[in-house]
């Protein structure tokens, strides 16, 4: 069962989506929940079905005191690195939120300290704490409908399946059709035999 994060301030939990992709941008949210928000079917976005998801998505944006989206695209990724790009997504998120938060709980166990607001990184924390488990979910469904946006543009690639994560399905289509602009050119997109 999850659990808000105990603090008198403002805490906004961040978490990210794509960072293993092949393709497409990392996408980061940050999310203020209202103190003692529940929602008895919150969890980390990775273990919810995707109709779970969906479900959840509104409830969050209705909900929360405030949400915030952040992106990074592959160009920016390939210049600065995924670590990098996964961080600069959430400064973005953050930046955007409407209330200052006072409080930062990040998902995972690095972070580039974001300007004036003090931050605690908490491994597995999309699992542990409402607000990240929040972030994950807003993250995971707004990246998906981007590459389901993409797929309509480049449907040879099976993003609206795969959404850019390296399924067979995708490798294949990389191999046959080669990479385009979305892509990440600092990933290895092909096994090294296939290269």
């Amino acid at each position: 069962m999850l659990k808000n994060f105990t603090s008198d301030k403002i805490i906004a939990g961040c978490d990210e989506a794509g960072r293993g992709c092949l393709a497409g941008p990392v996408v980061a949210a940050a999310v203020i929940l209202p103190k003692g928000f529940k929602n008895i079917t919150l969890n980390d976005s990775k273990i919810l079905s995707k109709k779970k998801r969906e479900l959840l998505r509104p409830i969050i944006e209705k909900q929360a005191i405030s949400w915030a989206i952040g992106i990074v695209y592959p160009l920016e990724i390939d210049k600065i690195n995924i670590l990098n790009a996964s961080f600069l997504a959430m400064h973005r998120a953050i930046e955007k939120l409407a209330i200052k938060a006072e409080l930062l709980i990040i998902d995972g166990n690095r972070f580039n300290p974001y300007p004036k607001i003090t931050h605690e990184c908490i491994i597995k924390g999309d699992g542990k704490f409402m607000s990240i488990a929040a972030a994950s979910i807003l993250a995971k469904t707004h990246r998906d409908d981007i590459m389901k946006e993409l797929d309509l543009k480049y449907p040879k690639y099976h993003w609206k399946n795969n959404k850019g994560y390296p399924t067979k399905q995708h490798r294949k289509a990389i191999a046959e059709f080669g990479s385009n602009k979305y892509h990440r050119k600092t990933f290895q997109l092909l096994p090294a035999q296939l290269t």
